[in-house]
């Protein structure tokens, strides 16, 4: 009743934009003109609609009214007619996101990669995994543990790693009476936080080239990869995130909401919340099917090789794709960093899942443990379990088209402005990356939006005011590491977050439970890396002491607060 309540109540405020507009921006054909001077720069109308969106599906739990609601709201301000709105919602932000290459190559790989998953789940080769782990790691920390191992191996793309280490684990960990949002959580802190730190992946090459491009507007010939590799000691909320998930899955221990949710999956059984809408459900093997062909149990390996597969293509896909476009660029011999910077992520994983799948129907059909009716049976089974998740990921691709259009970033960047130092400037470009990447969904658009401008910053504000040269070169370098790490923190836990979502698809978790859920562990970070890393690095503090204290204080809470489910 009360989510009808806020459902209704979130109604009435969108109906009120007009007037909101008018009072904005003036009424009648004076109005108009105005709203037609000022397009681009809706002020704290821009804010509106993800904050509408965020907060309806934290309360409500309906994710699609709420982001669908916040899209229709976005439109109203930008049109401002309420019919027009409506049909720009469908025939222009969905379709364009839709439309989207990369976005259609996201859809396409997880699809594929859910028929993958169906086809294996189906013939029983996930089950044969399952007892193949059984007999080698036993409990639910040993279950935790190896699933935070996985998403630390599999640290080459963000996307690769969540369907790969979520699908994978799933039958395993509900084996072992692991909360789905636990399995969500450890996921997701295992994909953007690894990949924005490794020396190697599809982040760091745009990454890399986000900061070369910052460098030529300033004229030193500075290598963009050196000064990367020397943010990385400054990149406290990943590396913290990373230090969090590892203790939390060897230990044990929980806290909050958390802390419930496994309570309630190891005395109860309910590895999801009764009453819960996971982002996705694999089919469940035949009883038959499982025992295996002429009664024997599946080999690991039927499942091992079609994921094993991907994960190799997706490696050396990206390498060759990229050095391959680094030539055809001009680059003579290119190197490592060269194929990062060039790679079409998108492509290869598309061509991993196609991979993979092919291999899935070929094995269990080639071992007689599916007819082909059969495997094609449980590939579309897997494409079906996407549904939810595709249609959460259109909606909030949609909805950051809205906050692109309305300029959201740049009014949180333009009211941010007006509290920079250089002492204070790494901890309020951690906090504006952070909130510019919660509120749009977007960490690479939050990056490239802050990028150009806080590179400059970071190098003039500490010169303007004096500092010593040491401690301008520390502000420097942590300020551009915050925009990286603050951008992994929207991604790592904002509701509208393609990662975020992703990570629910590939855990079979409630997409609000895992919000919820994994909120206070990824604010319990973020506080810690901004008051023991950020701001004493601003006053000159050595990042490695700074990080010490970071560690100190994710261990103190963890130790303290933290409980098992025994307790």
């Amino acid at each position: 009743m009360r989510r009808n309540r806020m459902i209704l109540l979130a109604i009435l405020v969108v109906l009120a934009i007009p007037v909101m507009m008018g009072v904005a921006f003036g009424s009648g054909e004076a109005g108009d003109a105005a709203a037609e001077a000022v397009k681009k720069d809706f002020g704290w109308l821009s804010i509106i609609p993800p904050v509408l969106a965020i907060g309806m599906a934290l309360v409500t739990r309906q994710v699609v009214v709420a982001l669908l609601l916040g899209v229709y709201c976005g439109s109203l301000i930008i049109t401002g007619n309420p019919g027009s709105a409506f049909l720009r919602v469908g025939d222009t932000y969905l379709v364009g996101a839709l439309a989207d290459e990369s976005h259609a190559a996201i859809l396409l790989f997880s699809s594929i990669l859910g028929g993958m998953v169906g086809v294996l789940s189906r013939s029983g080769a996930t089950e044969g995994v399952v007892r193949w782990l059984t007999t080698r790691v036993a409990g639910r920390r040993g279950g935790q543990a190896s699933t935070v191992v996985m998403g630390t191996i599999i640290f080459f793309d963000d996307y690769a790693n969540t369907l790969l280490v979520g699908s994978t684990m799933r039958p395993w960990t509900d084996r072992l009476k692991i909360s789905r949002e636990k399995l969500a959580y450890l996921v997701d802190s295992t994909a953007a936080p690894v990949a924005t730190v490794a020396v190697i992946s599809t982040w760091v090459g745009f990454e890399v080239g986000l900061i070369q491009e910052a460098m030529s507007r300033l004229g030193p010939d500075t290598n963009a990869y050196t000064f990367f590799l020397q943010t990385i000691p400054y990149s406290y909320y990943p590396l913290l995130t990373l230090l969090f998930v590892y203790l939390i899955a060897f230990t044990g221990r929980d806290f909050g909401p958390m802390r419930s949710a496994e309570r309630r999956a190891y005395h109860e059984g309910h590895v999801l919340r009764p009453g819960a809408r996971p982002a996705s459900d694999a089919p469940q093997p035949d009883d038959e099917l499982a025992a295996g062909y002429g009664g024997e149990a599946a080999s690991p390996l039927l499942a091992g090789i079609p994921i094993l597969s991907v994960i190799l293509t997706t490696a050396l896909g990206i390498y060759f794709n990229g050095r391959q476009a680094a030539l055809a660029a001009g680059t003579g011999n290119p190197t490592l960093r060269d194929a990062l910077n060039h790679a079409d992520s998108f492509a290869v994983l598309t061509w991993a899942a196609l991979i993979g799948a092919t291999l899935a129907v070929v094995l269990v059909v080639g071992s007689r443990r599916l007819t082909l009716m059969d495997a094609m049976d449980g590939f579309m089974d897997g494409v079906k379990a996407m549904v939810i998740a595709v249609t959460i990921l259109l909606l909030a691709w949609s909805l950051s088209a809205i906050c692109d259009g309305l300029g959201t970033a740049n009014y949180l960047v333009d009211v941010s402005r007006q509290v920079l130092s250089a002492r204070l400037l790494p901890m309020v470009v951690f906090i504006l990356a952070a909130a510019v990447s919660f509120a749009t969904g977007t960490s690479w658009g939050t990056m490239a939006i802050l990028m150009p401008l806080v590179y400059p910053l970071g190098h003039q504000l500490p010169l303007d005011a004096g500092l010593p040269a040491a401690t301008a070169l520390h502000i420097h370098l942590a300020a551009v590491s915050a925009v990286l790490a603050g951008a992994v923190f929207g991604d790592h836990c904002s509701p509208i977050s393609d990662t975020t979502i992703l990570s629910s698809l590939a855990s079979g978790s409630d997409h609000v439970d895992h919000v919820k859920t994994q909120m206070p562990y990824a604010l319990t970070v973020a506080g810690i890396s901004a008051l023991c890393g950020y701001l004493p690095v601003g006053f000159g503090v050595s990042p490695w002491v700074s990080l010490g204290l970071g560690v100190a204080g994710v261990v103190l809470v963890i130790w303290r607060v933290g409980k098992t489910v025994h307790d």
